[in-house]
């Protein structure tokens, strides 16, 4: 109860106002509700002929007295006035106004649960969205995109079903009861005291089995995760599955994986449905204890002993009590099955973000002199994976890096956009530390191709526009014409409204690359980042993505990762990183002549 507690805290806070509009005409519907249920204790007596007719008015006061006394009076007198059987016409008018009341107050006490309840549930699921996209891009080298898809979608509909569905209950319920049980302590303390002492009893065997809800909860979340992160694998690599026949062992896994899923929901489930007829079988229970205990104190005709119509209507409120408390059990078990959701949930929104920004960055939106990498080594983990790298690149100056996989080249520049922090030393863009900046500037200066283009389920024109605020049809095509791209975007059927499919399937390598060079030339920044932008390509599409790669690093400062050094034999300076350190730096002409690392590279390659 502590973590829902917890929870309420977080994120009912923006909904505080309708929270007490809520809890109002809760307050209210349940007052009603207990006004017309005790109604019909004196209008029994006085009907049946226990209770004698009471034909003074007292004068008001705020007491359970004069007010059951004046009620009595004006019953006593409809009957006088108009008889046993107009009388109860008219009583009967008289509680259905107020059940009206009740039922009114109760509908609008839900739609105030309406807006909080779906409004936490999209807080909950943009703060997850909002923490996944600023997290750093190790948080998702080391997690499955399964489980964190199983996390943002079903963690959060699961927090839906359970946990919010069960608030209108959990705030509801408690004042039903609070009314109820002033009415009962009011009618028979020595009877409600024998209620307290029974209710406790059924409250520790409900509160039992709902504790082992959250663990089970817990496992079916996590599994559910897992099975995600199976289907996303094999959707994506579905080629290779069918190219190796491994479909059987695909369908082995899977299947496994979800045999395990229906053992854990079947414990789970088996448990939460028990809450419905264990809460009903204790609730008769003590129903008829109650019945008991009441029928001996009015069979006893002691002095105070309840009369007969006094213990029907202590019946009525006490049956009033049951039915919240059963929902109340219910509504326990399942926010304990929702909890686990909130600890999956509470897993990335409490994830800490290792690239922090400044409270005291400075503004800076222009590259005007040098990049400057000083003393800067950097490790994933606990190995080194760059030591000690100096190196200096001038505006408009083209840097290539190049190396054996594995050498640290794609690390190396990852680190000027802040992907990644350095571990040791500094670098900096015209003199100022690059930490010292905030990330909008810094990435603004920036653009990015890489070898994989990452392009989106969405348009030509929204792909390539991507990031750019207000762009037009016209800039678009500009930045298509550029990079080669506007012929075979104007072939298809709706030209730059043409959807181009999951992460750009509709398209070959090579259309990719030029979409992913013409969202880069439309932002227009002053520093570029290529990384192995034409590797993966056959030779006419590698011709027409380099002469696009051309017309966007002209006047541009460019820093390029190349494994074919074909590419790269007119970069202004060419640094060789091998194991993690700069080993070589120069022409591609003088480096050649030095016969080093370099030199074997290209003998390789030209074998």
């Amino acid at each position: 109860m502590r973590d829902f507690i917890k929870l309420l805290r977080r994120f009912l806070p923006p909904y505080k106002g309708k929270v007490v509009l809520n809890f109002v005409f809760n307050f209210l519907a349940a007052v009603f509700g207990a006004f017309s249920f005790g109604l019909l204790s004196p209008v029994l007596g006085i009907l049946f002929e226990t209770k004698e007719y009471v034909r003074e008015l007292m004068p008001f006061e705020f007491s359970a007295k004069v007010m059951e006394n004046n009620l009595s009076y004006y019953i006593t007198w409809i009957i006088d006035s108009y008889g046993q059987s107009t009388a109860l016409i008219y009583i009967g008018l008289f509680i259905i106004v107020t059940v009206l009341l009740k039922v009114g107050f109760t509908y609008l006490a839900s739609f105030m649960m309406i807006t909080i309840r779906n409004g936490v549930v999209r807080d909950i699921r943009s703060k997850i969205y909002r923490k996944i996209i600023s997290l750093p891009l190790g948080f998702f080298s080391n997690e499955k995109k399964g489980d964190i898809m199983a996390r943002m979608m079903g963690d959060v509909q699961e927090i839906e079903n359970s946990i919010m569905n069960s608030l209108d209950m959990l705030f509801k319920n408690p004042v039903l009861i609070l009314i109820s049980l002033v009415y009962m302590v009011y009618t028979s303390w020595s009877l409600t005291i024998f209620v307290f002492i029974m209710l406790p009893v059924t409250a520790v065997i409900i509160g039992s089995v709902g504790k082992s809800l959250k663990k089970q909860s817990l496992k079916g979340q996590d599994k559910q995760g897992e099975i995600l992160s199976i289907i996303d694998e094999d959707i994506t690599g579905l080629r290779v599955i069918k190219a190796f026949t491994a479909e059987r062992k695909a369908i082995e896994r899977f299947e496994r994986e979800n045999e395990n899923y229906k053992l854990i929901m079947n414990k789970l489930m088996s448990r939460y449905f028990l809450a419905h007829p264990m809460s009903e079988f204790l609730g008769t229970a003590v129903i008829i204890m109650v019945l008991w205990y009441g029928g001996n104190l009015i069979l006893s005709g002691e002095a105070g002993a309840l009369t007969p119509q006094q213990f029907i209507v202590y019946l009525v409120f006490f049956y009033n009590i049951i039915n919240p408390a059963k929902a109340f059990s219910t509504a326990l078990y399942s926010v304990e099955k929702g909890l686990a959701s909130v600890e999956r949930i509470d897993k990335i929104l409490e994830q800490e973000n290792s690239i922090k920004e400044k409270s005291d960055t400075v503004n800076k939106t222009d590259f005007t002199g040098l990049i400057e990498y000083r003393n800067v080594s950097f490790k994933y983990t606990n190995d080194y994976v760059l030591k000690n790298i100096n190196l200096t690149i001038k505006k408009g100056q083209t840097i290539a890096l190049v190396g054996k996989s594995g050498s640290g080249k794609t690390t190396m520049a990852d680190l000027l956009p802040r992907f990644w922090d350095v571990s040791e030393g500094g670098i900096f863009i015209d003199g100022t530390d690059i930490r010292d900046m905030k990330m909008h500037d810094l990435r603004s200066l920036m653009g990015n191709v890489n070898q994989d283009a990452i392009l989106f389920n969405d348009t030509f024109f929204n792909n390539i526009a991507f990031g750019v605020e207000n762009a037009t049809i016209n800039d678009v095509i500009n930045a298509a014409k550029i990079a080669n791209a506007h012929e075979f975007i104007m072939a298809t059927e709706n030209g730059y409204n043409t959807n181009i499919g999951d992460r750009g399937d509709k398209l070959s390598g090579g259309q990719k690359q030029r979409i992913s060079i013409a969202r880069a030339i439309l932002k227009n920044p002053p520093i570029l980042i290529l990384d192995e932008a034409t590797s993966a390509l056959d030779t006419e599409s590698e011709k027409l993505v380099q002469e696009a790669l051309d017309n966007l690093m002209k006047n541009r400062t460019s820093l390029v990762i190349a494994h074919r050094l074909s590419t790269i034999k007119n970069a202004g300076l060419i640094c060789v990183i091998h194991e993690g350190k700069l080993i070589e730096k120069g022409t591609h002409e003088e480096l050649v002549a030095n016969e080093g690392q370099y030199f074997r590279l290209h003998r390789m390659q030209n074998l």
